[in-house]
């Protein structure tokens, strides 16, 4: 499965690239939400794992964009505990689920085998 990974954090981006790479191809890495949509529309991925808080254009605005662009996009927030609120918003920009930080590897291919198989 083609994946593309969008966090303003280095190692954040590190770390879920480790844990999915295993089974995973990963298309891209994006710093804040104008290089995810611009990724998004390059590499077309299967799923796209995209941090809610970052500089320049957040990932519900990107969110919000990529569904705009691609209906049928598959799009995962990394959220931090105390972000409910804008998991909400996320999931009305298009979002199908979340994963929290820091990240599990177990919790992170629960959630991506979860939204695959349907």
């Amino acid at each position: 499965m083609d994946v593309l990974i969008t966090d303003d954090s280095g190692f954040m981006r590190d770390l879920l690239r480790e844990i999915l790479e295993e089974e995973h191809n990963i298309v891209g890495e994006a710093e804040n939400g104008v290089e995810a949509v611009e990724l998004y529309q390059q590499e077309q991925p299967d799923i796209a794992f995209m941090d809610i808080v970052m500089p320049i254009k957040d990932g519900i605005e990107a969110t919000d964009e990529i569904t705009d662009l691609d209906p049928d996009a598959t799009v995962v927030m990394c959220t931090s505990v105390e972000q409910a609120e804008q998991m909400k918003d996320s999931i009305k920009a298009g979002a199908d689920g979340y994963i929290t930080k820091p990240f599990q590897k177990e919790s992170v291919l629960e959630e991506v085998n979860s939204i695959t198989a349907g």
